[in-house]
């Protein structure tokens, strides 16, 4: 049988598709901006036939699932998710989402190893003539979800680009069980717009940066702002290795900054795990020989990160106390994103040769009509530590940088209380006073020394 034969057995329609499913099975929809529609939409129709399918899924780009809007108990249809979109969390906020904490380059051999897959439902690009069909936009951990899966469906969208490996980046038609044509729009993520602050912190990382050294960014309008100064600036041979690519990471190789001539590790291309943006940014990306889609385990493992010099890794976080203890996934119990891959890339870049770990943070927020530090004695209460203190190096605000590697609990509190909000910092000395992490030899005439730290 040829491939087009075979595709023809496999291919059923989406209601035909979503039988296979049978109560209390786990069920895979997918990562980011390649998620299920139709299959979703098929399986959201047999609620009355299903009790306790458990579905998971990865920062779902494409709207509340309908199974999830179908079942507002939650018995027929429980929604799981291994990092948060918006969607996601607004499904969190009304009880019908559940988090599964994850150090995200782990995550295929948790698949291999831990997750049970019953029934694994991938959006992939159509099949090219070789028989294969491409992971597009998420590579991630698809291939480790493929090898665990009872029943392999994909559902085919003509819409998706085709991103060229790397490695792990396809499934082929013999190892598929149903196939599923579907054709919607890929979501695309609104570009964050950077606030003056995010642009001052975004300033001072661009001051940081050499030619030849290799960048990671996070995501939202600092790390955007970043991208864009880079850019512009006159850097040069910058090299990409990264878990998501962006609309920033593209304003940077279109402006000639990205040539990759300096990375150990896919000289020449840029590395990524999956991609989320405009449809420009898809357009760039769709099989560009210049880009190369892997799995997480690779782009995202600390020693790959670390064998590339002067490795560079921006992420943002949620605050921050004087232990140095870093929350960038919760408000307090409320959670609000995931671990992602922060843990990886700041573990990974404090190895590399020359690297750099970049936490930021505006010192402020406002929160019912009042100014609030996100610089605080203690973390909120329930919020969740996603770097621990001995993990955290340079943390930056609109009032400066500060590495802790190497200080004391004292030197610590005196640094990060340096680039707080001028208006907390006597408060925050008086705390670390109180929590036995402050010298009052610091006190020069009844100032704080975090004020006179800040002005050395």
């Amino acid at each position: 049988m040829n491939h087009a034969d075979e595709y023809r057995a496999k291919l059923v329609t989406p209601e035909e598709a979503v039988r296979v499913v049978r109560p209390g099975d786990w069920v895979e929809y997918g990562q980011f901006a390649v998620q299920t529609v139709a299959l979703d939409r098929a399986l959201a129709a047999r609620r009355d036939e299903l009790l306790d399918v458990k579905i998971r899924a990865t920062t779902r780009a494409v709207g509340i699932p309908e199974t999830v809007k179908a079942d507002p108990t939650a018995e027929h249809f429980a929604y799981h998710n291994l990092h948060f979109s918006g969607h996601d969390r607004k499904a969190h906020d009304q009880g019908l989402c559940w988090f599964i904490p994850i150090l995200y380059h782990e995550v295929p051999r948790y698949y291999r190893e831990n997750c049970e897959v019953d029934v694994a439902m991938l959006p992939v690009a159509p099949m090219d003539r070789n028989g294969c069909f491409n992971f597009s936009l998420s590579n991630s951990h698809a291939r480790a979800i493929c090898d665990r899966a009872k029943t392999l469906i994909v559902e085919v969208n003509p819409n998706l680009p085709v991103c060229l490996g790397g490695r792990e980046e396809s499934v082929h038609l013999s190892e598929v069980d149903l196939i599923v044509e579907s054709d919607w729009s890929v979501p695309e993520l609104p570009s964050a717009k950077p606030s003056e602050v995010d642009r001052t912190i975004a300033s001072l990382i661009v001051g940081e940066l050499r030619d030849g050294s290799c960048i990671q960014l996070g995501i939202g309008g600092m790390p955007n702002a970043v991208g864009s100064m880079i850019a512009q600036s006159d850097l040069k041979n910058l090299g990409i290795h990264t878990e998501m690519f962006c609309d920033s990471m593209m304003e940077m190789a279109l402006a000639g900054r990205v040539t990759g001539s300096c990375k150990t590790t896919d000289r020449g291309k840029i590395a990524f795990t999956f991609c989320l943006g405009s449809r420009a940014c898809y357009d760039f990306i769709d099989r560009n020989p210049l880009c190369a889609s892997y799995p997480v385990d690779y782009t995202n493992d600390p020693f790959v990160i670390a064998r590339n010099d002067n490795f560079i890794a921006i992420n943002n976080c949620v605050e921050i106390d004087l232990f140095g203890q870093v929350c960038s996934e919760s408000s307090g119990t409320r959670h609000i994103s995931g671990t992602g891959g922060q843990v990886d890339f700041t573990l990974g870049a404090y190895r590399s040769k020359g690297g750099k770990a970049f936490l930021c943070l505006s010192s402020t927020f406002e929160k019912n009509g009042r100014v609030v530090s996100r610089i605080k004695p203690l973390l909120t209460e329930g919020a969740i530590v996603t770097d621990p203190r001995a993990l955290v190096s340079c943390v930056v605000t609109e009032y400066g940088i500060v590495n802790l590697k190497g200080k004391s609990t004292w030197e610590r509190a005196e640094a990060l209380i340096s680039i707080a909000h001028p208006d907390f910092r006597d408060e925050l000395v008086l705390e670390a006073e109180k929590m036995g992490i402050w010298r009052r030899s610091n006190r020069v005439r009844g100032e704080s020394a975090a004020v006179v730290a800040f002005h050395r």
